[in-house]
């Protein structure tokens, strides 16, 4: 029997997952990560307990499946994106806490960067907008705030890398410094164009070149564990980003074909193939995962409040006791009876950037109940994500391609039937669910798989791709025109004076 082992380290949670070569999930573990929050918009995790969960998980799916290292044929690596850390070459112990990707500290330089107007060039050459979101303007607060940092690295001894870096290097034992085009694109300091460190991005943040990884494609032999960990060495095969691992593993591989993750945020990206299209309306370029040293792109819209808003309502509101009820709840009333509550907790994403904004329920009345304002927190998810896809439709077109046709969607909430049709009212589209539906974690395994040759190409792996349900759209277009006004209208709300 041939399997594939996926890490997938998100923002809430650390998962492993065993794959059979034929794509169909025999085992998994998981571990619940603590978020740290010191102050409003600040986010981190503690470094040691994302490596302390994610090899805890390895070892626990391992021993679920009654799987030996033996039958292991590779690891594959899937990680929450721009989350920074910064680390101590010689001992390997981490500066600080990582600085998660829905961290805002550093939202000042980025006002300065764009005030300075270096925010064309910045985006000519990595693809993204100038934001707090991605890796740089975190970086350069670690090395500006902690405590000998900045000298530190100017001597060489310190180590940079997203999850996926520190993963590689705790699982090496120190020995690899690496990631892949696919998570050194999010960073803001990386050329999409030649696949490089950019030089030029690097002196205008002041980041020492020695702090960086070595930057491979996607599916490539990355490195060997230290045997100690698993019984034997287990090749590192795969590393993608988890939205690009995502679109892997839903077998989006050719120009038009898009997919949704419903996690923490909500990640719509659409594959490009080998065209850097960049966006006027609000949305970055990225690189897509890759199996060569040829570029490969993805247009992408983030939303920073997807499922977490249902995390809100469980552990802020206390509306719910698990997020799993959720839906009862929603269900429980017909409509969000005119509620609209727009989750900008972190400030706004793709397609509005704006740091501002801050989170708002309006259309309260004396009948409005828990139920409608868990309706109207569903209901959030998909207003925010259809505008995602508006804004990229109307770059496609603009650029003279065709609409996407339908959208592949994943992720935890995407198993909530009235969340996928509603999101198909607004859409105007078929939306589809994967029989497997843990795509990120299974596209960390293709890539994986593919280099260390359990398959051929990816003809094999779109062959292997099933539809679980298609949800049609059901609503009139000029209601769910309607919709997306009101949505929008309470989105101006947002933004503060």
């Amino acid at each position: 029997m041939t399997y594939l082992l996926a890490l997938d380290q998100g923002t809430s949670s650390s998962r492993s997952i065993l794959f059979h070569r034929d794509g169909h999930a025999v085992a998994m573990a998981q571990r619940e990560l603590p978020q740290i929050f010191p102050r409003p918009g600040w986010v981190e995790h503690d470094p040691m307990e994302i490596w302390n969960a994610q090899l805890a998980t390895a070892r626990e799916a391992l021993a679920q499946a009654g799987v030996g290292a033996a039958q292991v044929q590779a690891i594959g690596i899937t990680n929450q994106r721009e989350t920074t850390l910064l680390w101590d070459r010689r001992t390997g112990r981490p500066l600080h806490h990582a600085l998660v990707w829905q961290d805002r500290r550093s939202e000042p330089l980025c006002a300065r960067l764009r005030e300075e107007g270096h925010a064309p060039t910045i985006q000519a050459k990595t693809g993204l907008v100038v934001d707090a979101y991605f890796s740089a303007t975190k970086l350069r607060w670690l090395l500006d705030h902690v405590d000998g940092a900045r000298a530190a690295a100017e001597r060489g001894e310190l180590a940079f890398g997203t999850v996926d870096s520190w993963l590689v290097w705790q699982l090496t034992g120190g020995r690899v410094h690496a990631t892949d085009v696919s998570n050194a694109s999010r960073t803001m300091l990386f050329n999409v164009h030649d696949n490089t460190w950019d030089a030029e991005l690097l002196q205008l943040l002041q980041i020492p070149p020695s702090l960086l990884p070595r930057v491979q494609p996607s599916s490539s032999a990355f490195a060997e564990t230290d045997p100690a960990l698993f019984g034997r060495a287990l090749p590192i095969c795969g590393v993608a980003g988890d939205q690009q691992s995502a679109l892997f593993g839903q077998a989006c591989f050719s120009a038009g074909m898009a997919k949704n993750t419903y996690g923490t945020g909500c990640f719509l990206l659409m594959h490009t193939g080998e065209r850097f299209q960049p966006s006027h309306n609000g949305l970055v370029v990225t690189s897509a995962a890759q199996t060569s040293a040829t570029p490969q792109y993805a247009m992408e819209g983030s939303v920073f409040v997807g499922g977490a808003v249902v995390q809100w309502l469980r552990d802020g509101l206390k509306a719910i006791e698990g997020s799993a009820q959720v839906q009862a709840l929603a269900e429980s009333v017909p409509d969000a009876g005119g509620v609209m509550l727009v989750p900008a907790f972190t400030g706004l994403g793709a397609p509005y950037w704006n740091a501002e904004a801050r989170g708002t329920i309006t259309g309260l009345t004396r009948g409005t109940t828990l139920a409608h304002i868990a309706r109207a927190a569903l209901e959030s998810i998909a207003f925010q994500s259809a505008a995602l896809l508006t804004a990229m439709s109307r770059d496609v077109q603009a650029a003279g391609g065709a609409p996407v046709a339908e959208l592949r969607v994943d992720g935890g909430a995407a198993v909530n039937d009235l969340l996928m049709q509603f999101q198909a009212d607004l859409l105007g589209i078929p939306v589809v669910r994967p029989a497997v539906t843990e795509t990120t974690a299974l596209g960390a395994a293709y890539l994986a798989g593919l280099a260390c040759g359990v398959y051929a190409g990816t003809d094999e792996l779109s062959a292997q791709w099933r539809a679980e349900r298609r949800f049609e759209p059901a609503m009139d277009r000029a209601r769910a025109a309607e919709a997306m006004a009101r949505w929008e209208r309470a989105v101006r709300q947002t933004v503060q004076d």
